[in-house]
């Protein structure tokens, strides 16, 4: 438990200095999310709401009790369409960002990829 006790102290602690990795950090939730990773795009966005507003806020804007936001952003959890838009809403006002989507071809992609 030591690890991930000091992992999400780390984490805290480098998003309260940095704004640049909450961005970041919510950009990667983002593209993991509309890339087929549910799973670990859940897992960043609960340490991104532990490291900014907090669970307790987030069910106060939410109206939702904050156990279900827990369940909702593990691993396995299954939020609806409804309070994930609220989720992502919330984070995005706190972080100050507006979340932009573009879609590439794969053929765009693959020349992307090969040019890195």
């Amino acid at each position: 438990m030591d690890l991930t006790r000091d992992y999400i102290e780390t984490i805290n602690k480098r998003v309260k200095q940095d704004a640049e990795l909450a961005k970041a950090l919510l950009d990667e939730a983002t593209s993991l999310f509309l890339n087929g990773e549910p799973e670990t795009a859940r897992l960043i966005l609960r340490d991104l709401v532990n490291s900014t507003i907090g669970f307790e806020e987030l069910a106060n804007q939410t109206s939702k009790p904050s156990k279900s936001l827990h369940r909702m952003l593990s691993a396995k959890g299954n939020p609806t369409m409804d309070n994930l838009t609220a989720i992502y809403s919330i984070l995005c006002k706190e972080l100050n960002v507006n979340i932009e989507v573009k879609i590439n071809s794969s053929s765009e992609r693959e020349h992307q990829l090969s040019n890195v």
